[in-house]
C-alpha cells in the first residue's frame, strides 16, 4: 500500500559506525527529505551512509542530532 505524503517531514537523525569493527569510527547522519517509513522500508540508498555500516540508533525530531553527538563524543 503506497503511503501519500501528508506526513510531516521531520528530521530524522541516524547514529551509525563506518563497519563492524569494535573501534570504527561512529558518525551522526541526519535526513530532512524522507519519513522514517521510508527508512525502515530500505527501499533507498542514504546518500552518506555507506553499505556496510551498522546503525546504531534512530531518532525523530530535531533533539536526536544533539544527543547521539553528545553521547558518541563527536
Amino acid at each position: 500500500m503506497a503511503r501519500d505524503s501528508s506526513y510531516p517531514k521531520v528530521p530524522i537523525s541516524i547514529a551509525f559506525a563506518t563497519s563492524n569493527r569494535k573501534n570504527a569510527k561512529i558518525k551522526v547522519k541526519t535526513v530532512r527529505n524522507r519519513t522514517i517509513d521510508d527508512l525502515i522500508d530500505c527501499n533507498y540508498i542514504i546518500p552518506g551512509i555507506p553499505a556496510t555500516a551498522v546503525i546504531k540508533e534512530i531518532g525523530v525530531g530535531t533533539i536526536f542530532k544533539e544527543r547521539y553527538e553528545k553521547k558518541y563524543g563527536i
